[in-house]
């Protein structure tokens, strides 16, 4: 029996407008409404989080930035946070400067109405277009070596996947079990993004800890995502979604894989599927 529903957004539960289709909205209330717990597991802020599922008029939690913050969406009632030590936060930009990196900054300063810090102007080459000319939620500092933020969630990197790649194992290799990292390759605005994190920070074990707080074991956790942040989760739910869309790598991780993408509602395809299948055993 399931009772608790992850779902990444990018790639997943929104379409490549950034919506949430008809479809998928109406699982989800559905879902809601029948006593299941559903948490959105994105590696977006928060407060972007947020703003995307507002048509989500239900009880809602969000595992943002990886599991690094995870609030509740009505009243953004904090339920975990994870930060990065603020040397180990300086360690990765001396060391992503030797390579000519550059990254963007996210923090947990939601109620200060910023979540990113940045030390280049917001077009900077090296940022491809991670913040939009509209974006209003960032902080431009000097130089972060000079920082005292307590509350950094990610350090971000974006750009070719090979340096990506190399700076990747570099810091893992170098700095074994001090950070949590992994890339991206799901997305539009460079060949791939790093993000590098809390040791303790994943959507995986932030779900863990969440789930195990509400009671819920983790045979009893669907999870459905596209993206490498998403393998954990999926690989060790009761049941692992991958998106028809998804990297190879998490096709790989699934106990299922959907027949439809993220622009043809997949997520409610499949999550029909799956409870309609749940039911039927349920009474036989």
């Amino acid at each position: 029996m399931y009772k608790l529903i992850a779902i990444d957004l990018d790639g997943t539960l929104l379409d490549d407008k950034k919506e949430i289709p008809k479809e998928n909205l109406k699982v989800i209330h559905e879902l809601i409404d029948n006593g299941y717990e559903v948490v959105i597991a994105t590696g977006r802020r928060y407060w972007s989080a947020k703003q995307l599922t507002k048509n989500i008029d239900r009880p809602l939690v969000i595992l943002a930035n990886n599991g690094n913050i995870v609030r509740k969406a009505k009243n953004d009632e904090i339920i975990l946070k994870k930060y990065l030590n603020l040397e180990d936060f300086k360690v990765l930009i001396k060391e992503g400067r030797k390579r000519g990196l550059y990254p963007i900054i996210h923090v947990d300063n939601y109620e200060e109405g910023y979540d990113m810090i940045i030390e280049k102007d917001k077009g900077y080459k090296a940022y491809n277009n991670y913040l939009s000319k509209d974006e209003e939620r960032y902080r431009k500092v000097g130089d972060y070596l000079e920082l005292n933020e307590s509350k950094v969630l990610a350090v971000i990197y974006s750009g070719d996947k090979c340096d990506m790649e190399s700076f990747y194992f570099y810091i893992n290799e170098r700095y074994p079990n001090k950070y949590s990292s992994h890339i991206i390759e799901n997305i539009q605005i460079a060949e791939a993004l790093l993000e590098i994190m809390n040791p303790r920070g994943s959507k995986w074990l932030s779900l863990q800890e969440y789930a195990r707080v509400r009671g819920i074991l983790e045979s009893e956790i669907i999870a459905i995502g596209d993206d490498n942040n998403d393998i954990q989760m999926i690989k060790n739910a009761g049941c692992g979604i991958a998106m028809k869309n998804a990297s190879k790598q998490v096709k790989n991780a699934a106990d299922i894989i959907t027949e439809k993408d993220n622009n043809e509602s997949g997520v409610a395809f499949e999550l029909r599927k799956v409870l309609d299948s749940m039911k039927s055993s349920c009474n036989n």
